[in-house]
């Protein structure tokens, strides 16, 4: 089966020369001008990964990108221009797993995507699922499942499972940002690049007690971060 994206922009111009590109690479590209499109599409088709952009006519792609992810695990990249920098991390915060920037290169915007695809399906259901347990949070490796307190599933994106993953499995290693991105996103980062800092701050708020201070992702200061929780 071939993997099925949608690109989101009310640009024509960027609509088709994505749809060109990744025609040529094998994908099913789906296009939508807006919200309404977009929504029409998922609810005929399974997608993959969603291009989106954030200066949308009417509702904005941010807001598209909460609704989304309030109900759905698909894999969103969101395309933003140079100067869009705070709208990205709020696109991040918002659940999004990546993000671009235009003028758009057809490769990068291919590898990003091709990416976000591997680290999704890396993740099936076994019956020898590995775990990792730490306080009243169980983290399932195999099947980026994490189970809460009340044994309810908590719902995490790929980037934010990816994360936490890469912290419960190395306890007491102290982190750089760059180390973690690299590592689970497969890209360097730069020196504005925030994006493990907002993906930081997400998982406080899902696994914390208090996330303004937190005892089990703990800040080292002028290094990264560390995993300061007991692992089972």
């Amino acid at each position: 089966m071939t993997d099925t994206i949608v690109v989101v922009d009310d640009d024509s111009v960027t609509r088709e020369t994505l749809k060109a590109y990744f025609d040529d690479e094998g994908f099913t590209v789906l296009l939508a001008r807006n919200g309404d499109e977009l929504m029409a599409i998922l609810a005929e088709h399974k997608v993959d990964v969603i291009l989106l952009d954030i200066r949308l006519p009417g509702k904005d792609g941010l807001t598209i990108a909460r609704e989304l992810r309030a109900q759905s695990d698909v894999g969103i990249i969101l395309i933003t221009s140079r100067t869009d920098r705070l709208d990205r991390i709020i696109g991040l915060e918002l659940g999004a797993d990546d993000h671009i920037t235009k003028p758009l290169e057809p490769r990068e915007v291919k590898a990003r995507t091709r990416n976000l695809i591997r680290r999704i399906q890396a993740v099936r259901p076994d019956a020898n699922d590995r775990k990792r347990e730490f306080g009243p949070w169980t983290l399932y490796l195999d099947r980026r499942r994490l189970i809460g307190p009340d044994q309810s599933d908590v719902r995490l994106t790929t980037a934010e499972f990816e994360v936490l993953a890469l912290m419960v499995s190395n306890p007491g290693r102290v982190m750089t940002r760059d180390y973690i991105l690299e590592v689970t996103t497969r890209r360097k980062s730069d020196s504005l690049d925030r994006t493990i800092d907002t993906l930081i701050g997400r998982l406080r708020r899902v696994i914390e007690e208090d996330p303004k201070n937190p005892r089990l992702i703990v800040t080292v200061h002028g290094s990264g971060y560390v995993f300061a929780g007991d692992v089972h």
